[in-house]
């Protein structure tokens, strides 16, 4: 569905992806973790064209979005749906407005068949009736919900979802987590998330990648991650302070010194 090949990316002179490289298979979940400032969100920005490589390629279904016309980009991007790490909700709009949003904005669709498509949205994140509430009257965890309404609103066929459960409590972080798996069997989509949220990466992934200096150093399953032999994977998904994260040594060096 979706291939990284050597994704190189620098932002004044600061090396962000260094010839990351990533393959997502069709259908599954995919979790990428890291630490903060990593590039994780930089990574998925690449992936629905809303930044271009310095260099590498990023093909979806086949196709390098890099070289697309902007025409030509716009058609791809209509394969996604994104959660947006702080929702991103119009705070002007009511729910039914936001969730509308897209479909108001590019499609043909009349006033019933919109209201008709918000409610069924709605009713997939478990939000029914809140249409005519503001975004102010919601919790941070309706307001994911609501955004997660807009993001499938297009039937896309890949979800992205950067820092799903970041600010919510454990119960409601549980929730959106339980809510993500349900959406991938209700619509069969592939998705992609970013999250420093180990207790999220578990629950939801099929495959987890580590993303650390600028590449993907570790690539497997739930069981596989918990059992690398990498220091780096290892001081990460414990939470130690003490490791070679934190005192500098790159991940190259790990196999040398094993």
């Amino acid at each position: 569905m979706i291939e990284v090949e050597d994704l190189t990316k620098s932002f004044d002179g600061n090396l962000v992806l260094d010839k990351l490289s990533l393959h997502v298979r069709e259908g599954e979940t995919l979790v990428v973790i890291g630490r903060s400032g990593c590039g994780k969100s930089v990574l998925l920005k690449h992936i629905i064209g809303l930044l271009r490589p310095d260099s590498g390629r990023v093909l979806v279904k086949g196709q390098d979005i890099a070289r697309l016309r902007e025409k030509q980009l716009n058609k791809v991007r209509r394969l996604f749906g994104v959660l947006f790490q702080g929702s991103a909700l119009f705070d002007s709009l009511t729910v039914a407005e936001n969730v509308a949003f897209g479909l108001t904005e590019h499609t043909k669709m009349n006033r019933r068949e919109i209201e008709d498509k918000v409610a069924r949205c709605l009713e997939i994140v478990e939000m029914e009736g809140v249409q005519n509430r503001m975004p102010s009257e919601l919790s941070g965890g309706m307001k994911k919900r609501v955004a997660l309404a807009r993001a499938i609103a297009f039937d896309p066929r890949i979800v992205l979802y950067d820092e799903p459960t970041t600010g919510l409590d454990p119960i409601m972080a549980d929730a959106i987590n339980e809510l993500i798996i349900s959406l991938r069997k209700k619509l069969s989509v592939t998705s992609i998330a970013v999250t420093h949220d180990m207790n999220s990466a578990y629950k939801i992934a099929d495959r987890i990648a580590m993303l650390y200096g600028g590449k993907i150093i570790e690539l497997g399953t739930t069981s596989q991650i918990k059992s690398s032999p990498n220091p780096i994977v290892q001081q990460f998904i414990q939470g130690n302070v003490e490791g070679p994260i934190t005192s500098g040594s790159q991940s190259r060096d790990w196999r040398e010194s094993a």
